[in-house]
């Protein structure tokens, strides 16, 4: 059976739905209040945390008048934090990916689903040796771990899996993990449990999609690092203090990670419509047949 999918806006988000029960529960408000920009949420706030794709850029660009939005919440002293689910490289090559966008965050601003991952998983997860599915040109140094590249051509004896990228991704590797998985129950982790991002030419499937296929297929139950788990929202406080959640307001273009993860954190939550996911779409229509309501929506960042 075939793992190839591309995905359009109606299908991940009944894909998504389809996954809720591995998703954490929140509240939500009753009526979200339209607004232009995050300017106009920020007396509302004391600090921001920021998705990535949507928000800030699409895939190689930055989202028109991000960088200057970025630059006056900073001057209104707002705290900044990049929240990413964002796996397929090191936090290294995140400040550089940034900084080379035009963004001024610094490096301790920023953290990516693959921080948390690599944070975590020495202490949740059982000692062994791992098999990364990830890009060829990934060196894996920065995880403190006996790890090594798992590809349908390789396949070395391994203890469990980490789903890192969705670059080398095919149905042949796809059918060999199945396969693995089938043969020997072990630990399936995905350090980025979105399940598309948006391109410049359209949606990308990520490792959240291709982690939940496995799931379902191999009966195996997934360990998730990244939006809209707790893990990330823990990292995410832990970075700005003694902040009060409910002064904090997670932005991210996407219902069932950033939205639904901020609300289950207790903070505010705002979509942005014209970048991301919901691009084009009637954004109000997907939140009646799901429940999932932010507090705050803007056309932009």
């Amino acid at each position: 059976m075939s793992y190839a999918a591309v995905l359009s806006t109606e299908a991940a988000f009944d894909r998504y739905e389809q996954v809720r029960d591995r998703l954490p529960g929140a509240q939500f408000c009753a009526t979200p209040q339209a607004c232009r920009t995050l300017e106009d949420v920020a007396p509302y706030v004391d600090a921001f945390v920021l998705d990535a794709f949507g928000v800030l850029n699409v895939g190689a660009t930055p989202i028109p008048g991000a960088v200057d939005r970025i630059a006056k919440l900073r001057a209104m002293g707002k705290r900044l934090i990049v929240l990413t689910n964002a796996a397929s490289d090191d936090h290294a090559f995140a400040v550089a990916k940034f900084r080379g966008l035009g963004f001024d965050f610094s490096a301790d601003e920023i953290v990516t689903s693959r921080d948390v991952c690599v944070q975590n998983i020495q202490a949740d997860l059982p000692k062994g040796r791992w098999g990364a599915v990830c890009k060829a040109s990934d060196t894996l140094e920065d995880i403190d771990l006996d790890i090594v590249a798992w590809t349908a051509d390789t396949q070395p004896a391994v203890d469990g899996f980490l789903m890192l990228s969705s670059e080398r991704i095919d149905d042949a590797l796809m059918q060999a993990l199945e396969q693995a998985l089938l043969a020997q129950k072990r630990p399936l982790v995905c350090a980025n449990p979105d399940l598309v991002a948006p391109r410049e030419t359209g949606l990308s499937c990520e490792p959240g999609f291709f982690t939940h296929a496995l799931a379902d297929r191999t009966g195996v139950v997934p360990q998730f690092f990244g939006k809209p788990f707790g893990n990330a929202f823990q990292a995410v406080m832990e970075r700005l203090g003694a902040a009060s959640p409910d002064r904090v307001a997670m932005v991210g273009d996407t219902l069932h990670t950033d939205v639904l993860g901020g609300a289950a954190a207790g903070m505010k939550t705002v979509l942005i419509e014209d970048h991301g996911l919901f691009k084009g779409h009637d954004v109000g229509a997907y939140m009646r047949r799901c429940g999932i309501r932010p507090d705050f929506v803007c056309p932009t960042t």
